[in-house]
């Protein structure tokens, strides 16, 4: 059944390889159970409820990608999108964050709208090849750079932005074993090498007195939702302002998430010559709508996860992926202090593997063309440096319209790709607007 319904010998996978990639993918992005309460918590919402609200929404989102889309990407509140939520249009703009929901649930529909519309089809399928093989490789930077602030080998240096950490850390020394176990692993082709790399790197926690097993039980009821759940506030939705909120939310959500698509198929071997796949709208679909329902739930705005490339280069190739890190999330409801145990520095080394798995589409960059190379190269710069996607992938688009008008080569832009430059330039500006 499994095999017939996630095609499974189509993609040359297991049942066994899904769930360890599941699980890898889970214990990469978990740390979310307890980052995006900390930033929501800010605005005065109830910390316990948003753990509740957090999981469930993660185990909605992510199951509709296992179920629409058959794609192996779990999907969770985003990084970045729960700050905006909580420090510019809260604590910055001094909206309630009743209010906030309520932009993410008009968001949501909007979403809804555009993809059955197949407008946001139709823009992953405008984004030039060199852009689509320029986001993996920013990504890939990305996420490593992450693994190494939590690893606290890159640290914030005032003189010169960031540095190198304390090598005599803990946190150094318990990445760097997990980083050459996974390695070597990897390098032997031993099957889950990367979740054996957490669970060494855990166990190395485990000697420098960094994992503690927890004072209270391991089961216990999650807190209750109902301080958060369908508290939507409809006063103030037809003000600039909230146009603005909705139109920001919309960018940033879908150029992340069009971003983590496509490195994810592209990692995972689900792509065409021309960068596409035919599960893209569906996948689309399934961020829409699980958008929608985490505003009803009680938390920020839902997007595809680009942790789910540790789950990716695991061996997860289906659907059935994103079912088993739906079911970990579900699990960890009632056994958040065991799933917590294991430190950031036992998943640091996960992410710095799949960064350099996630490198290799630079080979297919066009080098020799300098109106190709460039827009390519600010792609994959603006991703670590902006610790944003959608910022890589707006600098790469911009630039690419403008280097191939301006220097004579204005048939390779199709008419799709000036609206929606032009859309990325009011976007830009209505940043200015917001932040100046």
């Amino acid at each position: 059944m499994l095999n017939k319904f996630f095609k499974l010998k189509e993609h040359q996978t297991t049942v066994k390889r899904e769930l360890v990639g599941g699980m890898v993918t889970f214990l990469t992005m978990s740390y979310i159970l307890v980052v995006n309460p900390s930033i929501l918590g800010e605005t005065g919402m109830d910390r316990g409820a948003l753990f509740t609200a957090t999981a469930l929404a993660t185990i909605v989102g992510t199951l509709l990608m296992a179920f629409l889309a058959n794609l192996p990407v779990a999907q969770a509140p985003g990084m970045g999108l729960n700050a905006f939520f909580a420090y510019t249009v809260v604590l910055s703009m001094g909206y309630s964050w009743q209010f906030a929901l309520t932009a993410v649930f008009i968001e949501g529909l909007a979403f809804i709208l555009l993809t059955v519309l197949n407008v946001r089809e139709l823009i992953v399928k405008s984004i030039p090849p060199t852009i689509k093989y320029a986001i993996p490789v920013g990504i890939g930077l990305f996420i490593a750079f992450l693994g190494l602030q939590q690893a606290g080998m890159v640290v914030k240096n005032d003189a010169t932005i960031v540095g190198i950490g304390d090598l005599s850390a803990p946190s150094v020394w318990i990445a760097a074993v997990g980083l050459v176990l996974t390695g070597v692993l990897f390098a032997r082709k031993a099957p889950g090498a990367i979740l054996m790399g957490i669970l060494g790197a855990t166990a190395c926690g485990v000697f420098f007195g960094q994992v503690r097993l927890p004072d209270a039980s391991l089961i216990a009821l999650p807190p209750d939702i109902r301080p958060v759940f369908w508290q939507l506030e409809w006063g103030n939705i037809f003000t600039l302002d909230m146009l603005i909120i909705v139109f920001t939310l919309l960018f940033v959500n879908l150029f992340d998430t069009i971003g983590t698509l496509i490195g994810v198929a592209l990692k995972a071997g689900l792509v065409d010559r021309d960068g596409n796949f035919p599960q893209i709208r569906r996948a689309l679909l399934s961020d829409a709508l699980a958008t929608t329902v985490g505003a009803v739930l009680g938390t920020s705005t839902l997007t595809s996860y680009i942790e789910s490339a540790s789950g990716v280069a695991s061996g997860g190739r289906t659907g059935l992926t994103a079912v088993s890190v739906g079911l970990m999330f579900a699990v960890a409801l009632f056994f958040a202090p065991l799933f917590l145990m294991i430190p950031a520095a036992a998943t640091a080394p996960a992410l710095i593997i799949v960064g350099l798995f996630m490198i290799a589409a630079v080979t297919k960059i066009a080098f020799d063309d300098l109106t190709e190379a460039l827009p390519a190269f600010l792609t994959v710069v603006m991703m670590p440096f902006t610790a944003s996607i959608a910022q890589g992938i707006v600098f790469g688009m911009l630039s690419f319209v403008a280097l191939k008008a301006l220097s004579g080569k204005h048939r390779q832009i199709s008419p799709q790709m000036y609206v929606i430059a032009a859309l990325l330039l009011i976007k830009v500006a209505l940043d200015s607007l917001m932040y100046g």
